[in-house]
């Protein structure tokens, strides 16, 4: 199997600009003989639909929600990077794709992560062009503020709703496709098979979720903005329908899976509070602006926090341990976010947690609410503050809010070359589903960057490409009538009468349950060898057991969320293995990868020398400087492993310091 990155030529800065001129184009009379499949309706995949349609090619856009609004990128809080350098605090294109690369560990692929810092400036434009109410300073300019792994404020934001704001910007336009017949939307329509015609991706095969028809879809080529898999942890910040289905499907069919274990690990998130929770809540990394993260120095007034003895506002200012401050002073709460979650987990581990369930960390605005008021922080953080409170009970305007690390995003995803396309021609992969811009860790604001890029300025050149190449006599070639669709098909309705045929005892929501202890207990913040190792067997037997024990209730032609459920948990219980594979083959630590046998010690001399503290992620790139990409070989074998090496033209590899 092949993976040519397909880079253009020339100098960093002029990549994508010569690009653009060489690319194969399709003339407008002709595009609308062209037919463009998208598969998600969030910001990569509404933007991309409504670009494509606007440029005059038939799209049809499917979702499983009710309506494009929901999906799961209206839930991002913080805000949207972009180098536009309004506060003169020095600011560039360069200095944002430095930030990136460095933030994801040198992980990323360069060329990518230019190009997304280049065109970054321009999504603030079209959004300021659609009307997305964007915070203002006095004077009406655009405000911005600041973000981890960054030391200038680059991003962009709507209060605490950035994502809600910029989703609605994405929607009026796909809606006004909608309304002249370019885009044909489908809601409630979950795609679980890609088909491939002559090895190019051609159609999907999906269910309608009201009605449970299994239907056949065909197109000139098809893109793939499904968002990330962090729910293969159970516990996450995503909404409970986010899944790794459609992605997963395409990885059965042949495409590449990249660094599946690459995930994120937020920092800001409401700790756990019982064993029967659903979702965990992300609390906005803009809130470390004016918080400060804190953890008592003493394990006993710990304690005393814990069981309810000791409010927090009386722990005087000298026995108060602001670890992010004291151990990374150049960056201080603004830390990068894996770097931020371990330092958490630290804390809670040496008995300093003050959850009752001993994991949990103080972000306090005491000392904002004293320097600016309540009613500034209000003014900045009101809706967030008010979430907390509604589902915490506790005033954050008085009490400290208690956070605790949580899975929020995921790097990893199918493989792409720099057209955004895998290496299945004509399947294309946008957003969170691809891996191609973050590395090992994303920095804060960027996951709304990446989205909008891809599907305003990058897809409606690369997909004009790709189509120009294949030529007008394929448009519209390929019918649902085609053999392949009728595999396809018959698969799909293979797996759903298989799933409801067992009529076991144990729910699909246990079983997801039960996979989310394994992998996040063995694949989570830290993750070791025997760990990993336990993790494949055991995700391996529950496999089995699900496969002869799981009970699905319903009928497959109605209704039936449980249906869905169990297919996406039994994709979700063979990626798991797949993540952890990945994992254990990384013998390195980098990002959110902290593999506890690779960090830096005290007998290290870049420790000594004080450039890093103990605990830190130690690279080896010498040996791990690759894109690890994993190629399905059949059901019960194990993957094989393809590597993309990852070369740097205008940045060498370092080791991260935020001290």
């Amino acid at each position: 199997m092949e993976f040519n990155a397909n880079i253009p030529e020339g100098p960093l800065d002029q990549k994508w600009t010569k690009h653009k001129t060489k690319i194969k184009l399709v003339n407008p009379a002709n595009r609308r003989k062209y037919h463009v499949i998208i598969v998600g309706s969030g910001l990569a995949g509404g933007a991309a639909a409504a670009s494509l349609a606007e440029m005059g090619y038939n799209v049809s856009c499917f979702c499983y929600q009710d309506s494009p609004r929901r999906a799961h990128s209206i839930a991002a809080q913080g805000g949207i990077n972009a180098s536009k350098n309004y506060q003169n605090d020095g600011d560039s294109t360069f200095r944002l794709f430095y930030d990136t690369v460095k933030g994801g560990d040198f992980r990323s692929r360069e060329a990518n992560v230019y190009r997304l810092a280049e065109v970054s400036g321009n999504i603030i434009d079209q959004c300021v062009a659609q009307g997305v109410p964007f915070a203002r300073e006095y004077g009406g300019l655009l405000a911005n503020r600041s973000f981890g792994g960054a030391q200038v404020s680059r991003t962009f934001y709507a209060r605490g709703q950035t994502g809600q704001q910029l989703l609605l910007g994405a929607y009026q336009q796909l809606s006004r496709q909608i309304g002249l017949g370019q885009v044909k939307m489908y809601n409630r329509h979950e795609m679980l098979d890609v088909v491939l015609v002559d090895g190019h991706a051609k159609g999907i095969i999906t269910r309608n979720l009201v009605d449970g028809k299994i239907e056949r879809f065909a197109g000139d080529c098809v893109i793939l903005a499904t968002g990330g898999y962090g729910n293969a942890f159970f516990l996450s910040t995503n909404a409970q329908g986010c899944n790794v289905t459609a992605a997963f499907r395409a990885y059965r069919r042949g495409a590449g899976f990249a660094n599946p274990c690459y995930t994120q690990i937020h920092p800001t998130c409401i700790p756990v509070h019982g064993d029967q929770q659903s979702k965990l809540t992300l609390m906005s990394e803009s809130l470390r602006n004016d918080g400060r993260v804190w953890a008592p120095k003493d394990r006993e007034t710990a304690k005393k926090i814990r069981e309810g003895k000791m409010h927090p506002g009386d722990v005087p200012e000298d026995e108060r341990d602001y670890y992010l401050e004291r151990k990374y002073p150049s960056f201080g709460n603004l830390a990068p976010r894996d770097i931020s979650s371990r330092a958490a987990k630290e804390a809670c581990d040496d008995g300093r947690g003050i959850a009752s369930t001993g994991l949990g960390v103080f972000l306090d605005f005491r000392d904002a609410i004293q320097r600016f008021g309540k009613d500034t922080i209000a003014e900045r953080y009101g809706n967030l503050f008010d979430m907390y409170n509604r589902i915490t009970g506790d005033d954050p305007y008085t009490t400290p809010m208690m956070i605790y690390p949580a899975v929020h995003y995921t790097m990893g995803g199918l493989w792409v070359d720099y057209n955004l396309e895998s290496n299945l021609p004509g399947l294309f992969v946008a957003g969170e589903a691809n891996f191609s811009d973050h590395g090992a860790n994303r920095l804060g604001a960027s996951a709304l960057m990446q989205g909008l890029a891809d599907g305003y300025f990058v897809l409606p050149y690369t997909v004009g490409n790709y189509l120009g190449t294949q030529g007008l006599a394929a448009a519209g070639k390929v019918t649902t009538d085609a053999p392949e669709f009728e595999q396809a098909e018959s698969d799909v309705r293979a797996k759903i009468d298989k799933l409801l045929s067992i009529q076991g005892t144990e729910s699909p929501r246990s079983f997801h349950k039960r996979l989310g202890d394994i992998t996040w207990s063995k694949c989570g913040m830290a993750r070791d060898k025997a760990g990993l190792e336990q993790a494949i067997v055991e995700i391996q037997a529950l496999k089995k057991e699900f496969w002869e024990n799981v009970k699905v209730v319903g009928d497959a032609n109605e209704i039936n969320q449980e249906l869905e459920r169990a297919g996406r948990v039994a994709d979700f219980m063979d990626f798991g293995e797949l993540m952890c594979r990945d994992a254990l083959m990384r013998e390195e630590s980098c990002g959110g990868h902290f593999r506890v046998e690779h960090q830096y010690t005290e007998e290290d001399e870049i420790v000594q020398s004080g450039y890093l503290s103990p605990g830190e992620a130690k690279r080896h790139d010498d040996e791990f400087g690759f894109v690890g990409i994993w190629k399905f070989e059949g059901e019960d074998q194990v993957p094989s492993l393809h590597k993309e090496m990852l070369e740097y033209e205008e940045v060498k590899f370092a080791t991260r310091s935020y001290k």
